[in-house]
C-alpha cells in the first residue's frame, strides 16, 4: 500500500509540475521564411494564390504519395477556397486550408485546420514583394497559439526552427518550379 501511495505522489507532482510550466511557457509559434524567386512579381503572386498549387511545392502533402486532397469553394485563389487533405501517414495527418482573404498582387491570408494527428488552427500568409525587374521576395509566415497546458510542449520543442526547415524546402521547391515556367 505505501508503494502504490508513493507512486501515486510522484505522478501527481509530475503533472503538478508540468501544470506549472505550463503557466510560464509561451503558448504563441510564430514562424516565417523567404526566397527570392526570379520571374515579375504578377507571374510569382499568380502562383502562389492558388491553394491547388501547394501540392506541387509542399514538403508536408508530398510526403505521401497516396495523399487524398479535395477542393471546395467558387475559384482557386479568392476567399473560401479550401483544399482539404487526408493520410494515414501521421506526419501528414488530416486537416483543411482555407484562403480567407486575397490581397491582389501583394498578400494571401490563410487559415489551417489541423484534424489528425492533433487538433490545432493557425493563421497563415504568403506575401511577394518586387526587388527588382525579374525578381520577387515571397515570404512565408504561419501563426499558431497553443492552448494550456499543451503549450507546454514549447518549452521543450523548437517549432519555429522544425517548421522554418520545411518552409525553407517549400520555398525552395516553389522557387525552382516558378523559374523552370
Amino acid at each position: 500500500m505505501k508503494v502504490l501511495k508513493v507512486i501515486l505522489m510522484v505522478i501527481a507532482s509530475i503533472v503538478a509540475l508540468v501544470l506549472i510550466l505550463a503557466l510560464i511557457a509561451k503558448n504563441e509559434i510564430v514562424v516565417a521564411r523567404s526566397v527570392t524567386i526570379n520571374k515579375p512579381k504578377a507571374e510569382v503572386f499568380n502562383y502562389v494564390k492558388q491553394i491547388k498549387n501547394e501540392v506541387k511545392y509542399n514538403i508536408w502533402p508530398m510526403k505521401d504519395p497516396n495523399l487524398k486532397v479535395t477542393y471546395t469553394g467558387s475559384a482557386d485563389g479568392t476567399p473560401g477556397f479550401t483544399s482539404k487533405w487526408d493520410s494515414p501517414m501521421k506526419e501528414v495527418g488530416s486537416g483543411e486550408h482555407e484562403i480567407k482573404k486575397v490581397t491582389e498582387g501583394e498578400r494571401v491570408d490563410t487559415e489551417v485546420r489541423f484534424f489528425k494527428p492533433f487538433e490545432g488552427k493557425g493563421d497563415s500568409y504568403m506575401t511577394t514583394e518586387s526587388v527588382g525587374d525579374n525578381q520577387t521576395k515571397v515570404t512565408w509566415g504561419f501563426y499558431e497559439k497553443m492552448s494550456y497546458p499543451m503549450n507546454v510542449m514549447l518549452m521543450f520543442m523548437n517549432m519555429s526552427d522544425m517548421l522554418g526547415k520545411d518552409m525553407d524546402i517549400s520555398l525552395g521547391n516553389m522557387k525552382n518550379l516558378i523559374e523552370k515556367q
